[in-house]
């Protein structure tokens, strides 16, 4: 790939700056120098790193189909049976939906994902060939798949075989959900899955949606299977309602204990239930990333794939008003997620892969707030210009 110049832009909202990538990556970062090439004139515009996207399901969209209304019973067990009764109906999963959900998430400058992907008795490990050949048609978005078993691990014998099978084949993590409510036998659903983890070397990314004391108990479980199997950093529960809900003593114990083995959380910032607590969080330096969730799917008609329009509902939930307050959330969404891709790094420094999006905005906090067009998204080195 030749060496390419983004000129005239503002990284983070500071100075001008000539941006100068090569090989997918960014070679260096000088001051704006209007005598020098430019093959891209950035006319002042602020530069952010790529959005990183912690928690998707690209499978489900129905995209590329007519409207869909939604028809299932209002809870998990109704969602879920709503999803398997219509799912082969609309080809989904299906390559030309999951394809067009990532070039949203592209025109909304996101650069880097991490998706759950259906696995099941009636899919199989299909999906998950759907889904990378996806990201393979768009070419430049980083990815990392979980392997997900959304409709039950030992209620459905076999499942664990799947996780077993998709682990094995290398996929970054496998989970499943709610082993209470929906298995009626966490510490089954949660030995499973830490099993297989330790077996492969891959990890959990688990959604817990089981509120207040039952949910707790299941966060418990997991500390002490990450501390037992020495799974610290590879552990993720998704949403864990309960941590918001349970009494502040009980808040500040889970949030010290997750710290300490480096279990991380992804949110989707809903409205409606109770925010989790990011002070208590952040001071036991639990790293919390954003996602989208579903998109346009059988569980949802909501979603366009703006993961800084659920940074702003993210900002809003957490009473974020203070300029710091609200540049931490922008970073929360771009440069702190990069563990959930598997990055060590991630923002506009030299060395770094070229994950740039240019916002005619004034600084971070005036993006966040406003969340106007992305104007321009290089993914890997790769321009996108969605000016026109």
């Amino acid at each position: 790939m030749a060496e390419f110049v983004l000129a005239n832009v503002r990284p983070w909202g500071h100075d001008a700056a000539d941006i100068t990538i090569s090989a997918g990556k960014i070679d260096a970062i000088r001051p704006h120098d209007p005598s020098q090439r430019a093959d891209l004139d950035g006319q002042g515009r602020l530069a952010l790193p790529g959005l990183i996207n912690s928690h998707a399901h690209v499978d489900k969209s129905w995209w590329c189909s007519p409207w869909q209304s939604y028809g299932g019973e209002l809870s998990t067990v109704g969602r879920i049976a709503h999803e398997r009764e219509n799912r082969d109906r609309l080809g989904i999963p299906g390559v030309e939906a999951t394809t067009a959900v990532l070039q949203q998430f592209l025109r909304h400058g996101t650069t880097a994902v991490r998706t759950h992907v259906d696995v099941d008795l009636g899919l199989g490990l299909r999906g998950i060939g759907i889904v990378r050949e996806a990201f393979e048609r768009i070419g430049c978005l980083r990815y990392e798949i979980v392997a997900f078993a959304q409709d039950g691990v030992m209620r459905r014998p076999g499942v664990m075989q799947l996780l077993d099978q998709a682990a094995a084949a290398g996929v970054a993590h496998i989970g499943g959900l709610d082993p209470a409510s929906i298995d009626r036998d966490p510490v089954a659903q949660i030995d499973g899955l830490f099993d297989i983890a330790a077996r492969h070397g891959c990890g959990i990314d688990i959604h817990l949606h089981d509120p207040g004391e039952l949910g707790a108990f299941q966060i418990e479980l997991i500390i002490d299977r990450t501390a037992r199997l020495g799974l610290g950093g590879k552990i993720n529960i998704a949403h864990g309602f309960a941590v918001g809900q349970v009494d502040p003593a009980r808040q500040r114990d889970l949030s010290q204990a997750m710290g300490e083995l480096d279990i991380s959380m992804t949110t989707v910032a809903p409205i409606g239930y109770a925010p989790l607590p990011m002070a208590l969080l952040d001071d036991a330096d639990v790293a919390v990333g954003l996602g989208t969730d579903g998109i346009r799917d059988l569980w949802s008609p909501y979603g366009d794939g703006d993961l800084l329009k659920v940074a702003l509902n993210f900002a809003v939930l957490n009473r974020a008003r203070h300029d710091e307050e609200l540049a931490a959330v922008v970073r929360r969404a771009t440069t702190d997620a990069a563990r959930f891709i598997g990055a060590q790094s991630h923002d506009l420094v030299a060395g770094a892969v070229a994950d740039i999006v240019l916002i005619d905005a004034e600084n971070p906090m005036d993006a966040l707030v406003r969340t106007p067009a992305r104007e321009v998204v290089i993914a890997s080195g790769v321009v996108h210009d969605y000016r026109s």
